[in-house]
């Protein structure tokens, strides 16, 4: 079902909630009990049976994501009891907590500022803390500015374009489960003795979750890329050849598309090597990747305002907007 004029009223103001304010304390925040909850998981896994490690996992994974959608369901079911605007904010606010577009661009913005004051330790460590999982100590300046862009660019999808898309598609419970399944698989979803079994079913629901957001999100980085001051038949280009160069089915397509449109190569050695021949990454192509992802965001934006079944049926004559509003 298209977005109604509720749903965009409550897209806007939840933007507009995580642009200007930061996450609540953790006390109060749904991912971090989504993190507490997989954490006790991970804790009381079986480690002495590959079988009831995986099975365990298979709870987590399914069982989880539905139990996120169920209380998401059931936060609907209460606020429709409250006053329109009173439920609008309050919906807001909890779907404010599923995006991440103000701490992501200022976690990039952290890395970049430390590496434009020659501080690479300081970069190192912010760029492990706040978006990246590998060990960072080894890397060199330029190698630390790919990884935070990468990681920009990654997050388009994870922390942006997933969760407006869920929304819109299923409400609250969209957005919540998705961002459940997305939590479980930066916690557990990765190869490793301690989570290779835990985490095969979280990592390959996310990898579902994600097939639709990850190619819509490279759509957007090309169609951004203009607006953005880089380009967008590079872009196009790096992404149809790249975007199935990492092990993820989904994460080669926003970084291939952002790796095009900035003109910079992407590599985890090792790993992967996104935009082999173009220019190396330094400090200043963060502050770039932060540009295309705000205009990216934008565009996702206007993309589900436009998409909308309340204006279709206003320029075709039918109801005003907000007639629809459920």
């Amino acid at each position: 079902m298209p977005p109604t004029a509720q749903m965009i009223g409550t897209l806007g103001l939840a933007v507009a909630l995580d642009l200007l304010l930061a996450d609540p304390p953790n006390r109060f925040h749904p991912v971090a009990w989504m993190g507490h909850l997989i954490a006790a998981f991970d804790r009381i896994a079986p480690r002495s049976s590959r079988a009831g490690v995986f099975l365990l996992g298979g709870v987590l994974g399914l069982g989880g994501a539905a139990f996120a959608y169920g209380v998401g369901w059931l936060i609907e079911r209460v606020f429709e009891g409250f006053h329109p605007a009173i439920a609008l904010v309050l919906r807001a606010a909890i779907l404010k907590t599923t995006l991440s577009i103000r701490g992501l661009a200022g976690a990039a913005g952290q890395v970049g500022a430390a590496l434009r004051s020659d501080d690479l330790t300081s970069a190192r460590r912010l760029l492990s803390w706040h978006l990246v999982s590998r060990d960072t100590s080894g890397l060199t300046a330029s190698q630390v500015s790919a990884a935070a862009v990468e990681s920009v660019a990654e997050n388009t999808c994870d922390s942006v374009v997933a969760p407006i898309l869920y929304y819109a598609v299923a409400g609250l419970p969209g957005a919540l489960a998705y961002r459940f399944l997305n939590t479980a698989d930066a916690m557990v979803g990765y190869r490793g003795p301690r989570h290779e079994w835990i985490g095969k079913v979280p990592a390959r629901l996310d990898d579902l979750a994600n097939l639709l957001p990850s190619r819509l999100s490279a759509i957007l980085i090309i169609l951004a890329s203009p607006f953005a001051g880089t380009s967008l038949p590079r872009a196009w280009r790096i992404w149809r050849r790249d975007a199935r160069r990492t092990a993820s089915p989904n994460a080669g397509h926003p970084m291939s598309a952002a790796s095009g449109a900035l003109g910079i190569e992407l590599e985890k050695v090792g790993a992967y090597r996104i935009g082999a021949g173009l220019a190396t990454a330094d400090a200043s192509d963060i502050d770039r990747a932060i540009k295309l992802f705000r205009v990216t965001v934008a565009l996702a934006l206007v993309a589900v305002f436009l998409g909308s079944q309340p204006w279709r049926a206003a320029s075709n004559g039918g109801p005003a907007i907000g007639s629809g509003a459920r």
